[in-house]
């Protein structure tokens, strides 16, 4: 059974107070003292209740994080970058994973309020508002939209202009003299690829090139990148896309096997850009151009948000922090093609 801070206090022949300040505030005792309370911890072998203590206080030091999916690189990256700022303020961070799914979201999100965690940053798996979230905020708990643009009053957002990243891949693809160019991702219903196909829709347009042949996938992974990637090689050559825009490194990773299975070059045949640039694009069997995301500093900016929140509601003013997307080009997309027709 546990020793109790009781049983330290007796064994240091002091007050629960003074254990107390040990354990809090150890810089108001006497060296003499605090070295008794802490030989008497070591052999009682006691570990403080911090969490009790938290309630007591009605502030705790975790900041959880819900991602759309744990397997995902660019959510590790995230994970990181706001691991880095809470540590470094004395807490921890928990991740939870929704998995794209609303109901497991759901759980996460009554669980995560009944433990009065510090703060709460998340990538909702839908857009909208959200009555839990807003539920937890009106609790006293900071929640911070993580690859979201909020427009909310009540929250803070950290997003990258997907829009825009969407256009860099397409204006790229066109450049390298493509017109029949794919567009492999999903669900639709999901935000980030919503905008993704928004954007190269809009470079597309701008210069006469038919809107992009679009293969929805049910999630972003590799397996979804090899079959929509099958399905694509199956079309007839006078329709076949030249070049594809995969909504995620993930995804162009697996199309990228399917095609090599194939028998096709990237990019002799069919050319190849993806998104996020995680790691292992650049070291692929044929270096992925990607749309570059600062995936580390969005987790960075959203914790420091968040903790700014949390320390100081008062004065605290919501913010939302979009940041801009970069071109990173590598040998899938490199080769210049006659334009076909």
């Amino acid at each position: 059974m546990a020793a109790s801070i009781k049983e330290v206090a007796q064994r240091a022949g002091v007050s629960l107070g003074t254990v107390s300040n040990v354990l809090n505030r150890p810089d108001i005792v006497s060296p003499q003292t605090r070295k008794r309370v802490l030989e008497a911890i070591e052999e009682l072998g006691f570990v403080r209740n911090d969490s009790a203590r938290q309630l007591r206080a009605g502030r705790s030091r975790t900041v959880a994080i819900v991602v759309l999916d744990v397997s995902n690189p660019f959510f590790t990256d995230v994970v990181r970058g706001a691991e880095a700022v809470v540590e470094g303020a004395g807490g921890m961070v928990v991740v939870c994973n929704s998995g794209g799914g609303a109901s497991r979201e759901h759980r996460h999100l009554d669980v995560l309020e009944e433990q009065r965690v510090q703060g709460l940053l998340v990538t909702p798996v839908s857009d909208g508002r959200q009555p839990r979230l807003d539920r937890m905020v009106k609790r006293g708990i900071p929640v911070v939209l993580v690859d979201r643009g909020a427009g909310l009053a009540n929250q803070c957002s950290v997003a990258v202009d997907d829009v825009l990243g969407g256009r860099l891949a397409a204006e790229h693809l066109a450049e390298r003299g493509h017109r029949r160019i794919a567009f492999v991702g999903g669900p639709a219903g999901l935000r980030q690829v919503a905008d993704r196909l928004a954007g190269a829709e809009a470079a597309l347009a701008e210069r006469d090139l038919p809107a992009p042949h679009v293969v929805e996938t049910p999630v972003l992974s590799v397996s979804t990148g090899r079959t929509a990637a099958d399905e694509i090689v199956t079309l007839p050559a006078s329709r076949r896309p030249t070049a594809i825009f995969c909504a995620n490194d993930l995804v162009a990773l697996g199309a990228l096997q399917a095609l090599t299975a194939h028998g096709l070059k990237v990019p002799d045949d069919i050319a190849l850009v993806g998104y996020d640039d995680i790691e292992f694009a650049a070291g692929a069997a044929v270096p992925l151009s990607s749309i570059r995301q600062p995936r580390e500093q969005l987790g960075r900016t959203a914790a420091q948000l968040l903790l700014e929140e949390s320390t100081d509601p008062e004065h605290h003013e919501h913010r939302h922090v979009v940041f801009q997307p970069e071109l990173a080009v590598r040998q899938s997309s490199e080769h210049k093609r006659r334009r076909t027709r």
